[in-house]
């Protein structure tokens, strides 16, 4: 199966073309945000390098969220436009659990956060288990005490990866030496493991019906509920 892989949560872009589990061709840029401007083109470009043409895709997987909303409307854009256009399946797998992907340790607790300000966090707590990763707290946007709260309970080591530096101090000083630090390139998505991961998911069985996972409201979604307070904000990409 050939695969496109796309990550556009946060500040890299990360794309990948796959053969099953082979790596044909793959980009991380880590310098800017301009995803809008940089990504068709590097799509193109490595689906090139890879001796393909578009038509020989089969499958395309995205990071849907959460993220920056505009990073993942994005990818999740892109992703529908090319599954529509060439009439192939279609993957969405969260952007914590493709941060994950990077730290590949059992007996651990791996805990990818992005920063979602004002003490804030995108988050969600994962683990490796025979080989396979699945998730132990759901990806949520929460406060960092609160969050303590959910994880200071477990006995396992505790790793962190991503936006941690606003968050450290607060969660070593409940979770001391059980929480361990990740390296600065498990903080960067990988595509190829994107990729990789989704090869084995169910695509989605409507791709018109796919939205960005933002786990909080965004401002437009904020104002439109306090316009319509009796309605849900449910797929409100979906309605506007």
């Amino acid at each position: 199966m050939k695969i496109l892989a796309i990550d556009t949560s946060n500040r890299p872009l990360s794309v990948a073309v796959m053969e099953d589990d082979r790596l044909l061709a793959e980009t991380t840029l880590t310098t800017h945000r301009k995803h809008a401007e940089f990504l068709m083109p590097v799509i193109e470009d490595l689906v090139q390098k890879s001796d393909l043409q578009p038509t020989d895709l089969q499958r395309v997987v995205v990071a849907d969220g959460p993220g920056s909303y505009t990073g993942i409307r994005m990818a999740v854009t892109a992703g529908k436009t090319i599954a529509k256009t060439l009439g192939i399946e279609l993957v969405t797998v969260s952007s914590l659990l493709n941060l994950a992907l990077n730290i590949e340790k059992e007996g651990v607790l791996i805990n990818p956060i992005f920063d979602g300000r004002n003490q804030n966090m995108f988050t969600g707590l994962y683990r490796w288990n025979d080989g396979v990763i699945e998730s132990v707290i759901e990806d949520q946007h929460i406060n960092l005490t609160d969050w303590l709260k959910l994880i200071s309970s477990y006995d396992q080591p505790i790793i962190i990866s991503g936006d941690t530096d606003s968050f450290e101090d607060g969660m070593r000083s409940v979770l001391h030496s059980r929480l361990i630090v990740a390296d600065s390139l498990a903080a960067i998505p990988s595509a190829a493991k994107l990729g990789r991961y989704g090869r084995s998911k169910s695509p989605v069985t409507n791709v018109d019906a796919v939205v960005p996972r933002y786990l909080r409201l965004t401002k437009a979604e904020a104002d439109w509920k306090k316009l319509h307070p009796n309605e849900d904000t449910h797929d409100y990409v979906e309605k506007i």
